[in-house]
Order: structure tokens, then C-alpha cells, then sequence
């Protein structure tokens, strides 16, 4: 599929052309789990066994989702650590694009050799 073609299937597909912003994890946390669950931070970080200014702190999105934490949400949540890995990957990747994009247009293209 050329790039142009793959733009078409799928818009914004590159994280430097997404206009908005992804969600921080610690944000799908708090939203779609801990509030659907009517669960305090607390009571959660109290069940998978690590301090409540942790996950305050992830929650509030002043920390990122580590993989140890991951696992730990993925545990308890009945998810995977890849879910919670990749919510904070494409965040962080976001963020990396967008605080200075031009840096981009100075790396030198390289051709794939193989």
C-alpha cells in the first residue's frame, strides 16, 4: 500500500498529523474505570498494592503508565499490559510530535537498504 493509499485508509494515521491530542491513560483510568466502577483511588491503588499518590499521580497525569504498572492495571482491570503501553506510547509520541515539530524536517531521510 503506498503512503498515499494508506492516508486515505487510514487519516492521520502518522502521530504528527493528528490534529487532537490522545488521551492520557491516566485519564481512560479515571473515566472508564475507576468512575464506571465507583471505585476511589485509594480502594485501587490499596488492590494492586502500591501507594495512593501513585496513581493519583497517573491519574492526575503528572506520571506516566509504567510497565510495571501496566501489569498491575491490566490485573486488576481484566485488560492487558499492551493496552495500557500503548495508550501511554501514543500519548507520549504525541506530545514528542507536537512540542516541536520542526526539528522533524531537519533529520536527514535516509533510504531502507534491504
Amino acid at each position: 500500500m503506498s503512503d498515499k493509499e494508506m492516508k486515505e485508509v487510514y487519516p492521520a494515521c502518522r502521530v504528527e498529523e493528528r490534529k487532537v491530542c490522545p488521551s492520557h491513560p491516566g485519564g481512560i483510568l479515571k473515566r472508564q474505570y475507576l468512575d464506571e466502577l465507583h471505585i476511589t483511588i485509594s480502594d485501587f491503588a490499596a488492590g494492586i498494592d502500591v501507594s495512593r499518590k501513585a496513581v493519583s499521580s497517573i491519574v492526575n497525569e503528572r506520571k506516566s503508565v509504567t510497565p510495571e504498572m501496566a501489569l498491575r492495571f491490566a490485573a486488576a482491570l481484566k485488560t492487558t499490559p499492551q493496552f495500557w503501553i500503548n495508550l501511554q506510547s501514543n500519548y507520549d509520541l504525541w506530545k514528542a510530535a507536537h512540542k516541536d515539530p520542526t526539528f522533524l524536517e531537519k533529520i536527514s531521510k535516509i533510504a531502507a537498504v534491504w
